[in-house]
């Protein structure tokens, strides 16, 4: 019977400490949150775990766009884009898009969607179609990973990181269409793609760079435009999914190609083609959230941000050699994805709930999110903490090691 199935798979899952929880949030998105578990009182906890990287999901600003476009579009798009849903403000934030991409990808043009999700379900299996092979570094984002499975097109996998072996699997391949996908800033390690490499080899094996920059969009590179121009690069060859929901505050994802490819997207891409369009009001909405991202005030929440980047890292990993006895590491990370290695499920499970009864919220994260033997606390940071918030996590990180390991 399906449901004693469903039940012992569940039983399973607990007895590894694989079992997930939903929290419920009674207030905006902001460092102090008040939450409330499984029908208990809320309480206020100092939160590491979102990635509202700028500190915008409640900005005043955007919530007035927000409420503005609402008045002026309504609450729903009423269709797909390509019957009645596409609206001047859809139009208008692709428009912005394409031209913030433009350095990077000659003549680019965007394409707005839903989700970062249906963004690389519908990259993957529009592109990947008879004749193309992919390339895909292990760690990729999991709609990256259910994309290249959906579309049905011979798929290698090369370990973290590691080009050598990519070009190995590069110069064996006889495919007449090649992608290398990756993401740019991997979600849950927070390092960033070899991007000047990956081009470069692209470039040498006639493939295309399918670059997923859903944590770099608004935070790296000049005026927050993302992980390509970070690194400077340039190339029609390149093809850029940037998610909205993050660093721009919001919602949804684009992808910034070739008009071609875009074209080519729009005409067969089914994510795109069988969904109704997201709210116009939310378009409105990201226009504003990109004004100031590339102004004054968001040069200088990116600057907040690094300053607590370099806090986190000083603060933490003074703490952690100072007790020899531990084997939690910092993973190697400059961005605002800052992991904790626990190893152990329950430990991270355990050290997740001792930063709470502290009343911090890190959740642990665990297989398959991660691969087995490498749980962690996902501390993410935004330019909205302070100093005080950061060296309060980091004493409570430390009366948390006195507790669990005396």
């Amino acid at each position: 019977m399906l449901i004693n199935h469903l039940n012992r798979q569940l039983r399973e899952r607990a007895a590894q400490a694989l079992t997930r929880q939903r929290r419920t949030a009674l207030t905006p998105c902001a460092p102090q949150q008040q939450v409330a578990l499984d029908g208990q009182p809320a309480r206020e906890l100092l939160a590491f775990c979102s990635n509202d990287y700028l500190g915008l999901a409640n900005h005043p600003a955007l919530v007035a766009a927000l409420a503005e476009g609402a008045q002026r579009y309504g609450a729903g798009s009423g269709a797909s884009h390509l019957v009645s849903g596409h609206s001047q403000a859809h139009a208008a934030l692709e428009s912005t898009l394409a031209t913030w991409m433009a350095p990077q990808i000659p003549n680019a043009q965007a394409l707005y969607f839903c989700t970062g999700y249906m963004a690389n379900l519908a990259l993957l299996t529009a592109l990947a179609g008879e004749g193309a092979a992919i390339f895909a570094d292990k760690l990729n984002h999991a709609s990256l990973v259910d994309g290249a499975l959906l579309s049905k097109a011979p798929l290698q996998r090369y370990a973290h990181r590691n080009l050598t072996v990519l070009e190995r699997q590069l110069r064996q391949s006889d495919a007449a269409i090649k992608l290398i996908v990756t993401d740019a800033v991997f979600s849950m390690d927070g390092d960033l793609a070899d991007l000047p490499a990956l081009l470069a080899l692209a470039e040498r094996y006639d493939a295309w760079l399918v670059v997923d920059d859903a944590h770099g969009f608004g935070v790296l590179g000049p005026q927050g435009q993302g992980s390509l121009a970070h690194f400077g690069l340039r190339s029609e060859r390149l093809i850029c999914m940037g998610t909205l929901g993050k660093a721009a505050g919001v919602g949804g994802a684009f992808v910034a190609a070739h008009p071609t490819i875009i074209d080519w997207l729009v005409q067969t891409a089914r994510p795109y083609i069988y969904t109704t369009a997201a709210p116009p009001a939310i378009a409105h909405a990201l226009s504003a959230s990109l004004a100031l991202i590339a102004g004054d005030e968001g040069a200088q929440r990116r600057a907040q941000l690094q300053q607590r980047i370099v806090q986190l890292r000083s603060e933490l990993s003074k703490m952690i050699a100072a007790r020899a006895d531990l084997a939690w590491a910092l993973a190697d990370s400059s961005t605002a994805v800052q992991p904790l290695i626990v190893g152990d499920n329950a430990a991270a499970l355990a050290l997740s709930a001792a930063l709470e009864a502290q009343g911090l919220w890190v959740p642990a994260i665990r297989p398959p999110t991660v691969p087995v033997g490498t749980a962690r606390l996902r501390i993410t940071l935004s330019a909205a903490h302070t100093e005080a918030d950061v060296q309060r996590l980091v004493a409570a990180l430390a009366a948390a090691a006195e507790e669990l390991h005396g």
